[in-house]
């Protein structure tokens, strides 16, 4: 028996062949995406302005699939997280982050991840798979659906969840697509960011293939510090990924604009002469205004060896940044009670990349 085709997930123009297919109007396509996802119906028996017959068509070949929900937690701050079930003993995680202006949804694109940043606790559970268009744009629909029903609602979605953006790119871009379009979640270009550690020539293809925004998990100003902390540097090192953000930059016919994201760690890549070291960095490759820097506090879980730098610390580094002229903001730490902050997401992965197996026997 044929496995029946999920129709979550799938492009506009994707679903357009779909039913061409079936020999149905194009105007089928706008009707089944704002039945999913502006009326959150997943039943093809309640989409009323499909005949019966079509109605039972799509019910014997293809499907609406959401993935199960194993825990929805609320942090004290707003902050929420859904931990969602995706077989093989996989769970990933969503986080949701209020503000006073916009509705930040964190989304995940892998199960773990196999870049293996130091300070980074998905990295610590390995890599088992890439999620698939569907499992990706699932995140959206279940946090939008339940947020409509608390009168919240997203403004933004970010790939900084799980894994790496850009070692799955034809589901992350065909999940963009959809992020952008009308008919389903109609978000702008600006509002939708995808965060990367550095894969280089994906980040090429990517510049040219959708016009979303962009942040790069720096985290160091140097390679040989870079190289410990995000290890992707000793294949891609700063002066490729340098010239790959400038590319980015260029490529678009719009303004674009890099986020760079620099955790703080205590002792580690938080010092004055590190701070001017990232000025100038920044300053050469970049004019002020098309770079920001997003310094975010490390947040500490069980397997981590680092320390949160000071907020004086911080201060000071701030400080150097917006002398050098460079936009410089410091993420408030949000849900890190529930394990929601940033580098805390782990979910459950079953590595197939047999890293927790190598640390444990080094270990022992």
């Amino acid at each position: 028996m044929l496995e029946k085709q999920n129709l979550l997930g799938l492009t506009q123009s994707k679903l357009k062949k779909f039913f061409s297919d079936l020999n149905e109007k194009p105007f089928r396509t706008k009707q089944i995406m704002q039945w999913v996802y502006h009326q959150g119906v997943t039943d093809f028996d309640d989409m009323h302005n499909f005949s019966k017959d079509l109605r039972q068509k799509l019910d014997s070949i293809a499907s609406i699939n959401m993935p199960e929900i194993v825990s929805l937690n609320h942090s004290k701050d707003g902050v929420v997280k859904w931990v969602i079930k995706l077989g093989e003993d996989n769970h990933i995680e969503s986080v949701f982050i209020p503000q006073k202006d916009r509705g930040t949804l964190c989304i995940s694109s892998q199960v773990g991840c196999s870049l293996a940043c130091t300070f980074c606790s998905t990295g610590y559970q390995g890599f088992n798979r890439n999620l698939k268009n569907h499992e990706i744009i699932a995140q959206v629909l279940i946090a939008k659906n339940y947020l409509e029903a608390h009168n919240s609602r997203i403004t933004n979605v970010v790939f900084m969840g799980m894994g790496e953006p850009l070692l799955n790119e034809s589901p992350v871009y065909d999940a963009c697509e959809i992020l952008l379009d009308d008919w389903a979640f109609g978000l702008s270009r600006r509002k939708v960011t995808v965060s990367s550690s550095g894969i280089v020539p994906a980040l090429i293809r990517m510049s040219d293939t959708v016009p979303v925004s962009l942040a790069i998990s720096l985290h160091a100003p140097d390679d040989i510090l870079r190289d410990i902390l995000v290890p992707i540097n000793q294949k891609y090192p700063i002066k490729e990924l340098m010239k790959a953000c400038h590319y980015y930059l260029k490529a678009g016919t719009q303004e674009r604009h890099i986020l760079f994201e620099y955790v703080m760690l205590d002792g580690v890549n938080d010092s004055i002469e590190q701070a001017k070291s990232l000025s100038k960095l920044l300053n050469y490759w970049f004019e002020s205004e098309s770079a920001k820097v997003n310094l975010i506090p490390f947040n500490p879980f069980p397997e981590s060896q680092y320390k949160t730098s000071s907020p004086s610390t911080i201060d000071k580094f701030q400080d150097v940044l917006f002398k050098a002229g460079i936009r410089t903001t410091t993420r408030r730490t949000r849900g890190d009670d529930v394990d929601a902050a940033c580098g805390q997401l782990a979910g459950k992965v079953l590595d197939k990349s047999r890293r927790n197996a190598e640390r444990n026997r080094l270990l022992s």
